[in-house]
């Protein structure tokens, strides 16, 4: 068995899992425009009988803090992208203006702020698991190897190390996560 890639395979399925932390902070509207707020909603075209992300159907830019602009790759898709970005609950309304949408961003209240610091200490968790599980996972295939003798006792203990070492890391790394959002969302 090969400890140097299991313990490796552990400490990627940990790193994604940071990265999903991150993905799932950057949905969170902080009173800031962000595309990362609209660019999975998902958008059914009716013309041609699909689904897809936003950021594969348009260009999605921040002109300024309060406000995010659409531009469709195809014009006849743009009261279908309103709808779904109106749909989403998000609090934005976007304003057709020519070739694109302008999405005003409301500024946040003291309760929705909240709200959302509490939504983002949710996501934090999620992700916390979600690193946990693949330390779990790894130690259990290095446990079962230890059990078939291909791994011994000292590699075992040496490999739990390195593993938590990595675990304490990424876990750490979310928390500071975490806090850095939660300024935000206080402003």
């Amino acid at each position: 068995m090969d400890i140097k890639k299991t313990i490796a395979d552990g400490a990627n399925n940990m790193k994604k899992a940071f990265e999903w932390t991150l993905n799932e902070f950057g949905t969170l509207h902080t009173g800031k425009a962000n595309p990362g707020m609209v660019e999975n909603i998902q958008v059914h075209i009716e013309a041609y009988g699909m689904t897809q992300r936003l950021k594969d159907m348009a260009a999605i830019t921040t002109p300024d803090a309060q406000s995010i602009v659409v531009q469709p790759f195809d014009k006849g898709a743009m009261e279908d992208i309103r709808k779904a970005i109106q749909s989403a609950n998000i609090g934005i309304n976007p304003v057709p203006q020519g070739n694109f949408l302008r999405c005003p961003v409301p500024s946040l209240s003291g309760e929705r702020r909240l709200e959302l610091a509490k939504r983002a200490t949710q996501m934090a968790e999620e992700g916390k698991v979600r690193v946990r599980n693949a330390r779990r996972d790894c130690l259990e295939s290095l446990k079962k190897a230890n059990k078939d003798k291909l791994v011994t006792d000292d590699e075992m203990k040496r490999s739990d190390k390195e593993i938590q070492t990595h675990t304490d890391k990424y876990t750490a790394d979310i928390e500071k996560s975490l806090k850095a959002k939660e300024a935000e969302l206080k402003g």
